[in-house]
């Protein structure tokens, strides 16, 4: 058995070198999933009808939340000791290009910023360089306590491309959702027949998925941002019926072209049609998407330092009034690290009223709040809400540990708070995903974190390399 066990991992490893010349730089032989019963902290539930608690325990058998109150017992399960850390949901991001982690600092020089970068760039990736772009992505996603992505592949180059970056899924064990998309820069008049979406469909998400039900599949389109409204339109017949999940940018650059009102009477809008960047939106389209259920997405760095289109303050404050349950994301590493703890309190800051303006009197945005948009909001955001985004008995164990014993954090009066207002990426100390422990002891243990740091140096280098003075004019 344990001969047979071996040869698997190895010809798994050789099959991922021979499909992108890399070896496997994180793999489920390195997390196996077991019991736990995480003792004596303090519990923020996210869940309304229990709240945060100020000392309990956490029971997790197979990957379930199995039991959340006090002096719980079970034996022959492993405890974990939760005295001085606060237990949280993992986080959420529901919009990031991950295929573009490496290109973090590709923005050279001072006003050449994250479009002329990627312009620059985007060609210039192989498959190579997105399995170890989403692999570094998904890496820093678990140091930083984040559970549950949202891949907006929003450069699908080939379908090797695909391959590499849903082997890299494969192996980061983090709950996803692929976004298949269209190649960047291709030309706005040109229809995205999705050629490859059927074999990846079957291969991928089939009833033999190697995904172990933690990654789904999605369609982004490029939408009126970067197609023409014919093409956009055309490309929504086709994305509504393969029956998958939808998302969509609205602009960041003036003229706003998301008609919501329109949407709403193509029967577009609804729980599986995201829309990120839509600070433009105006009451009536606030409330179509009320009506609807429609999921926003709200990258508050890339808001405040791309949009051309709106106050991205005046924004969260009108998408609050419409009763609209806003997720947080990052957008792109060159716009914003994707950082959880760095979203919330951002955002937290950000939502105060302005006088003299319609947030005057307005109720100020609270860490409870951003913490649900961290959360529970970006988990239902992408169909999740039953499986993952809050501690509730029967949801599946994607849960963080977070040490208050820290300098930068303690001593904690209110859990919450201390989140928000304080809490770093360095305070994660546990990172569980679907019940397998991805960080441990505050350090990483289901990846090889030095030999991803390598290849993803070594395709950005080579990525530079080829760019050349596109990238310092």
């Amino acid at each position: 058995m344990q001969t047979s066990k071996r040869h698997f991992i190895r010809l798994a490893g050789a099959l991922a070198v021979a499909a992108t010349g890399a070896p496997a730089l994180a793999t489920s032989a390195r997390a196996s999933r077991g019991s736990y019963l995480i003792r004596n902290g303090a519990v923020i539930t996210v869940d309304r009808a229990t709240g945060t608690l100020p000392r309990a325990d956490v029971l997790v058998r197979d990957g379930t939340i199995e039991k959340v109150g006090r002096g719980l017992r079970a034996p022959g399960v492993e405890v974990i000791d939760a005295t001085d850390r606060i237990v949280m949901p993992g986080f959420v991001n529901s919009h990031y290009h991950l295929w573009s982690a490496i290109g973090r600092s590709f923005t050279a020089r001072e006003g050449f910023s994250y479009y002329p970068a990627k312009g620059a760039t985007s060609t210039l990736y192989t498959p190579e360089d997105f399995y170890n772009s989403v692999l570094l992505g998904c890496a820093e996603l678990a140091h930083g306590g984040t559970t549950t992505v949202h891949n907006w592949s929003h450069n699908t180059r080939s379908p090797a491309h695909a391959d590499a970056e849903l082997r890299a899924h494969r192996q980061s064990l983090l709950r996803a959702r692929y976004s298949y998309g269209h190649v960047d820069q291709m030309p706005a008049d040109e229809l995205n027949r999705y050629e490859d979406l059927a074999r990846v469909r079957r291969d991928w998400f089939g009833e033999r998925s190697p995904l172990a039900g933690l990654v789904h599949l999605g369609l982004n389109l490029r939408g009126p941002q970067q197609s023409t409204e014919a093409v956009f339109h055309e490309e929504m017949k086709f994305a509504k019926a393969s029956g998958l999940p939808v998302a969509i940018h609205a602009p960041q650059e003036a003229p706003n072209n998301v008609d919501a009102l329109d949407y709403e009477r193509r029967g577009y809008l609804g729980p599986d049609f995201m829309i990120a960047h839509y600070v433009p939106a105006s009451p009536a389209d606030l409330a179509a998407l009320a009506r609807t259920k429609t999921p926003l997405s709200f990258a508050t760095h890339s808001e405040l330092r791309l949009s051309g289109t709106g106050d991205a303050r005046a924004a969260l404050f009108a998408m609050r009034a419409a009763g609209l349950a806003v997720s947080l994301s990052s957008d792109a590493t060159s716009i914003a690290p994707p950082d959880m703890f760095e979203a919330m309190r951002f955002t937290w800051n950000l939502g105060v009223p302005w006088a003299g303006t319609p947030s005057a009197g307005a109720r100020p945005v609270g860490v409870h709040e951003v913490i649900e948009m961290a959360t529970i909001n970006g988990a239902m955001a992408l169909g999740l809400g039953d499986v993952t985004g809050s501690i509730v008995e029967g949801k599946r164990a994607d849960l963080i540990l977070v040490r208050t014993d820290d300098l930068n954090i303690g001593p904690v009066g209110n859990a919450e708070t201390a989140i928000v207002q304080s809490g770093s990426a360095a305070n994660v100390e546990t990172v569980m995903v679907d019940g397998r422990i991805l960080k441990r002891g505050g350090r990483l243990v289901a990846y090889d974190t030095p030999a991803i740091m390598r290849r993803a140096r070594q395709s950005a280098e080579r990525i530079r390399a080829a760019a050349g003075a596109a990238l310092q004019s």
